[in-house]
């Protein structure tokens, strides 16, 4: 794997996951209490000894930088890095990237520099555990130009991906975007070719594009200048690439899930919470997820009926119920509180212990969750300070809104509290 580069995409401006998204990069958005997105395609790479990683973004980097900086420091005995490549102006190309091959082409002059075989192109917003060394190997085996990842897909979910028909060998030679009705049942294929069991090709006859790829170097460089004008890889080069070039199907059969909205993120992340198995886990020996080494203290529960919830190291719970969520570094809830159904993303910090009164008679809201307040079905942000008697509920069933001068939004139902955002004593969601 040291004849491998690996480039992460941190994707555009991160308009599904907003508010998430407004002061930090798609890749920076926390994960389950105490990861960040960028964690997962970074320790794919760990596990599968790639360790030359470059990430790709141009909005919001600055949180971005400073986790990969903390985080990933492969020092003294190995060419390894994990580095942020920002979007530039330049003499040649005075603009923002335009999409993922773009993104690609503009520094292309800096991946060019390494003696490497191939580019492994990564997506930086989904979950999932995957070892890429048998994804380069079949890679390798097939003498392909180009290799895309594929997930399995059912009728039901089919419609909302690009699709891919294969021949009998693998090799893709069709493309459908999102296709629907009776473009959807063209699209069929037998995925027993790709190693499915007859039973699975059954239930399973389509075959989405995971968004991620590996590319030959000189393939690539070929295909990003034969193609000047295109700025996509999934949605033009490839698809034209596809006729004079060997572009083959990897077929990966396990839990992958594309976090890219927010009821997809917030729907990913309750769902570790669930027994016995939930569908991705954390608790891997084998093939762990690395983060930033924070050197927080344990979690101190003070009476607390705590069911199927995730809580991250730091926190400080008082007499309150916590059920099917999870909570985040530090987090501070107060005496009397119900969280259910929630992701709670905790604190970068603490505050001194005289800015903090724990009964509701101050004159500023403290950090954390105050006394008596109800959360249900909501993403609090972090260093949202959040007052007592204060229920976030969406009473009213409100599906979308946006408060950003109250401190929250609402998305697909869910209620979203702003990063830093204060909600007064008795406010009512």
């Amino acid at each position: 794997m040291k004849r491998v580069l690996s480039v992460i995409l941190g994707g555009g401006a991160g308009t599904r996951l907003y508010p998430l998204t407004k002061l930090r990069a798609k890749p920076a958005v926390p994960l389950a209490g105490k990861y960040r997105l960028i964690d997962i395609p970074v320790s794919n790479c760990i596990n599968s000894e790639i360790y030359k990683i470059y990430v790709l973004t141009q909005f919001n980097s600055a949180s971005l930088n400073r986790h990969i900086a903390r985080a990933y420091n492969f020092a003294g005995f190995t060419d390894g890095f994990v580095e942020v490549l920002a979007a530039q102006q330049t003499p040649e190309n005075p603009n923002w990237f335009q999409g993922t091959a773009d993104a690609v082409r503009q520094y292309m002059w800096l991946f060019q520099e390494w003696d490497v075989d191939e580019y492994l192109i990564l997506s930086g917003d989904h979950l999932y555990r995957m070892d890429y060394r048998l994804f380069v190997q079949r890679h390798r085996e097939t003498n392909a130009d180009i290799t895309i990842s594929v997930v399995p897909m059912d009728e039901k979910r089919a419609s909302d991906f690009g699709l891919m028909k294969i021949d009998d060998n693998g090799r893709v030679v069709d493309f459908s975007e999102k296709p629907k009705g009776e473009a959807l049942k063209q699209m069929q294929v037998d995925t027993k070719v790709l190693g499915l069991t007859a039973e699975e090709a059954v239930k399973m006859p389509y075959i989405a594009s995971m968004g991620i790829y590996v590319f030959k170097k000189d393939v690539l460089l070929e295909l990003l200048k034969a193609y000047p004008d295109s700025t996509d890889f999934g949605k033009e080069i490839i698809p034209a690439s596809s006729k004079d070039h060997n572009v083959q199907a990897y077929l990966f059969n396990g839990y992958w899930e594309d976090i890219g909205t927010i009821e997809a993120f917030y729907d990913a992340n309750l769902a570790l919470t669930r027994q016995p198995r939930p569908p991705f886990s954390f608790y891997d020996e084998t093939a762990p997820i690395y983060t930033r080494a924070r050197y927080l203290p344990p979690t101190k529960l003070l009476d607390c009926n705590v069911t199927e919830s995730m809580i991250g190291e730091g926190c400080i719970l008082k007499n309150c119920r916590i059920a099917h969520s999870v909570l985040g570094v530090r987090s501070r809830v107060e005496a009397g509180c119900l969280i259910e159904d929630a992701l709670i993303m905790g604190a970068d910090f603490y505050q001194p212990f005289s800015e903090r009164e724990s009964d509701c008679h101050h004159t500023q809201v403290p950090l954390g969750i105050g006394a008596n307040t109800t959360i249900r079905r909501a993403i609090v942000d972090k260093n949202a300070h959040i007052g007592c008697d204060v229920q976030i509920i969406n009473k009213d069933n409100v599906q979308e809104a946006d408060r950003e001068n109250l401190g929250f939004y609402i998305r697909s139902g869910i209620v979203v509290v702003l990063k830093n955002a204060v909600i007064p004593d008795g406010t009512i969601i």
